[in-house]
C-alpha cells in the first residue's frame, strides 16, 4: 500500500511538472517567434474610404454601474460615422435597461447609428444575445466588448487593416487592467491575465498554433462566424468553442499584444471565484466537444499538442487538491532524504512545478516594460490563490466533464458603486477543512525535516486560509441597497 501510495503521490508531481514544462515551451517560443510577433503591427493604415463597415456588439445583463461608460467609450470611437453600427444588446432586469435605453436615444440624436435591442428572453445567454444581434448586423465585421471594457478611440482603425487579408477570420487586442493597483486579488489577476495575454497568445500565434477570441476585446470578420456555424450556446465559453470551429475551417487568426482595450478586474474574491468557474467549466465542455475533432485534424504534431495543453489546463486543478491532500500522509510515511538525494530528486520537481511559473510570469512583465521583481514579489500569493481556488475549480471541472451547457453567471461589475452587485456564494466549509489539513503538514514538514516541502505546505495552508476568510466575510457582509437613480460614472479613459 506504501508503494501505491508513493506511485501515486509521485504521479500526480509528474502531472502538474508536465504543465510546468509546457508552460517553458510557451516562453521558448515566444522568443523562437520573436520576429512574426513583433511584426504583427506592421500594417498600413486604411484610408476612410478603404475601411470596412464593422458593428459593434455591446452584450449587457444587469450593468447598472458601467453602462453610461462604456456607451460614452464607443461613442468617442474614430471611424466614420457612415461605416459604423452598434448593438446594445441588452437582456437586463434591473435598472441598467432604463439607464441604456435613454442613454442610446441621446446618442441617435447626435448622429450615431446606434439600436437598442431587447429579445424575447434570455436564451442561449451572451452567445443567444451575440446571436440575434448578428441576425441583425450591418457589418462585414462585428467587434464586441464586454460591459466591463473602455473601448479606445482608435481601436477600429488599428485593427481593421488586418481583415484586407481575406483568411483572417479574427483579431483579439490585449486587455488592460485600470483597477490593477486596487487590492491584493486584483493585482494577482492582472498578473495571470497578463501572463494568458503576453505569452500564451502572442506564444500560440507565432507558432501559428490555435488560439481563441477571449469574448471581448476583439474583431470578428461576420463571414467566418457564419462558416463556422455561428454562436453556439452549448458550452459557458462560446468564444472559445468558436475559435475553434472557425480555425478547423482553415480560417487564420491575429493577436495584437500592443493595442491595448482597458478592463475591470473583480475586486471581490467571491465574484472572481464565479468568474473563473465559469471558464473553468465551458473550456471542459469546449474541450469534450472539439478535442476529438482537433486530434484528427489535418495539422502538424506541434499544433496538436498544443491545442490539447489549451483545452485541458484547467486538470491542474484536481491534481493540486489531490496533492494537497496526499501531502500529509506522504510527510509521515517517506523518511527525510540526504541533502544530495534532495538536489537530484527534489529540487527539479519543485521548479517543474513552480520554477516554469516565474520564468513564465516574469516574461509577461518583462514584455509590457515592467520590473520582473514584480511579478516575483506577487508571485507566492499567486501559487497560493491558485492552491485556494483549487476545490471550487475542481467542482467545475466535474461538472464540464457531467453536463453540457448551464447557466451563465455574470461576473458582477463594481464600476463606481461597490456592492451594487455581488456574487452569491457557499460559505466555504471544504476551504476550512483543507487550512487545518495544510496547516498540520506544515508541522509535519517541519517535524519530520522535509525542509523543501514546507514552502509548499505553507503556501497550501495560506490559499486555503485567505478563500476560506474572504468569501465568509464577503458572504457576510451587508449588501448595498440600489440607487434611486443612475450614478455619474467615470469618463472613458
Amino acid at each position: 500500500m506504501v508503494t501505491v501510495f508513493v506511485v501515486l503521490y509521485f504521479t500526480i508531481l509528474l502531472l502538474l511538472c508536465t504543465y510546468g514544462l509546457h508552460r517553458l515551451h510557451l516562453v521558448l517560443s515566444c522568443w523562437r517567434h520573436r520576429r512574426r510577433i513583433e511584426a504583427v503591427g506592421d500594417v498600413a493604415p486604411l484610408s476612410d474610404g478603404e475601411l470596412p463597415r464593422v458593428t459593434v456588439q455591446l452584450p449587457l445583463y444587469n450593468e447598472a454601474t458601467v453602462v453610461e461608460r462604456l456607451l460614452d467609450a464607443v461613442a468617442q470611437m474614430d471611424y466614420p460615422h457612415d461605416r459604423l453600427e452598434i448593438q446594445v444588446l441588452d437582456d437586463s432586469s434591473d435598472e441598467t435597461r432604463g439607464i441604456a435605453e435613454k442613454k442610446v436615444a441621446k446618442l441617435a440624436e447626435s448622429g450615431l447609428d446606434i439600436s437598442y435591442i431587447r429579445r424575447p428572453d434570455r436564451h442561449g445567454y451572451k452567445a443567444g444575445a451575440l446571436d440575434f444581434g448578428l441576425a441583425r448586423a450591418k457589418g462585414e465585421l462585428i467587434a464586441i466588448f464586454d460591459a466591463d471594457f473602455v473601448p479606445q478611440p482608435g481601436f477600429l482603425r488599428d485593427v481593421a487593416p488586418h481583415f484586407q487579408s481575406p483568411e483572417v477570420a479574427m483579431v483579439q487586442t490585449r486587455w488592460g487592467h485600470m483597477n490593477r493597483h486596487q487590492n491584493l486579488l486584483t493585482s494577482v489577476q492582472a498578473l495571470m491575465l497578463d501572463g494568458h495575454h503576453m505569452v500564451e497568445n502572442r506564444a500560440r500565434y507565432g507558432a501559428n498554433c490555435y488560439f481563441n477570441f477571449s469574448g471581448t476585446g476583439g474583431i470578428w470578420r461576420a463571414a467566418a462566424i457564419h462558416e463556422a456555424g455561428g454562436w453556439e450556446h452549448d458550452t459557458l465559453t462560446e468564444d472559445l468553442d468558436l475559435s475553434y470551429r472557425a480555425q478547423l475551417k482553415g480560417w487564420r487568426f491575429v493577436y495584437r499584444p500592443d493595442v491595448l482595450t482597458p478592463a475591470e478586474l473583480p475586486e471581490d474574491l467571491s465574484a472572481f471565484r464565479a468568474q473563473q468557474y465559469r471558464w473553468a467549466k465551458g473550456t471542459v465542455q469546449t474541450a469534450r466537444k472539439l478535442l476529438g475533432r482537433v486530434m484528427r485534424a489535418d495539422m502538424s504534431r506541434s499544433q496538436r499538442l498544443e491545442a490539447f495543453f489549451h483545452l485541458t489546463p484547467h486538470f491542474a486543478y484536481p491534481l493540486m487538491l489531490l496533492l494537497s491532500i496526499l501531502i500529509l500522509p506522504a510527510l509521515i510515511l517517506m523518511p527525510a532524504v540526504d541533502i544530495g538525494t534532495m538536489f537530484v530528486v527534489d529540487l527539479p520537481l519543485c521548479f517543474g512545478a513552480t520554477g516554469s511559473l516565474a520564468t513564465f510570469y516574469c516574461l509577461a512583465e518583462r514584455a509590457q516594460g515592467r520590473s520582473v521583481f514584480g511579478a516575483l514579489k506577487r508571485l507566492p500569493a499567486l501559487i497560493a490563490l491558485g492552491a485556494g481556488l483549487s476545490p471550487h475549480l475542481t467542482r467545475a471541472v466535474v461538472d464540464g466533464l457531467r453536463s453540457m451547457s448551464g447557466e451563465f453567471i455574470r461576473t458582477p461589475k463594481r464600476g463606481s458603486q461597490l456592492g451594487r452587485y455581488r456574487q452569491a456564494a457557499q460559505l466555504p466549509f471544504v476551504e476550512i477543512g483543507l487550512t487545518l489539513l495544510s496547516s498540520a503538514s506544515v508541522v509535519a514538514s517541519v517535524e519530520t525535516g522535509h525542509w523543501f516541502a514546507t514552502p509548499f505546505t505553507l503556501l497550501f495552508a495560506l490559499g486555503y486560509g485567505y478563500v476560506a476568510w474572504t468569501v465568509t466575510t464577503e458572504q457576510l457582509a451587508p449588501r448595498a441597497t440600489k440607487s434611486s437613480e443612475p450614478e455619474r460614472l467615470p469618463r472613458a479613459a
